[in-house]
């Protein structure tokens, strides 16, 4: 279902779940898909215990064969003029979920976003946050009920020791795209349970 497809893959900076994220690219690349990898700034600079920058570039550019796009004019074009046929940004920490849904456009992820959305194409979204139950909550409802965007189905994954973190089944991913891109409906159950 995905042959041929343009996918853009946005990453953003929770710098946990990239081992979890980045080896699905080569599901999208099996199922016939191109991706195009889309980086924020702090991804591109940012040194943690997960590793740097310069080392996650190196991997996504290496399993995408694509250049990683880092700028906000690299990304500007995927309006009419190089169009996607999805965005996919995961995961998607609570700072860039906040400016989102609130049309911000501050890095390359949202502007190619927006120009996604421009185009009338599908953005999906797979949350990773620790606030998604405190005050970003009121972002997630509006984004939920905004058109043509999706979420990749989400939970607790630590209900006692964070409570208000959600995050998504990067499992679920491909099947998220295809349901949004053939029939333009968010894959179901939503809300998914992480087993202990």
């Amino acid at each position: 279902m995905l042959e041929g497809k343009r996918i853009g893959l946005g990453i953003t900076a929770s710098h946990c779940t990239y081992e979890d994220v980045v080896p699905k690219i080569m599901d999208f690349r099996n199922a016939g898909a191109t991706v195009v990898p889309i980086i924020t700034h702090s991804v591109l600079t940012a040194a943690t215990r997960f590793g740097t920058g310069e080392e996650w570039i190196k991997k996504i550019e290496s399993i995408t064969g694509e250049k990683v796009v880092s700028s906000i004019v690299e990304a500007e074009p995927f309006g009419p003029k190089n169009p996607l046929d999805c965005m996919v940004i995961a995961p998607m920490t609570g700072n860039s979920i906040s400016k989102f849904a609130n049309a911000s456009t501050d890095s390359p992820v949202l502007m190619a976003a927006k120009a996604t959305l421009r185009n009338g194409s599908p953005v999906v979204l797979g949350i990773s946050t620790n606030d998604a139950l405190g005050l970003n909550g009121v972002n997630i409802m509006k984004l939920l009920n905004s058109k043509n965007i999706y979420f990749i189905p989400f939970g607790q994954d630590d209900p006692h020791n964070k409570p208000n973190s959600l995050i998504a089944d990067f499992t679920k991913m491909v099947e998220t795209v295809e349901t949004a891109i053939v029939h333009k409906k968010q894959l179901q159950p939503l809300f998914i349970q992480y087993s202990k």
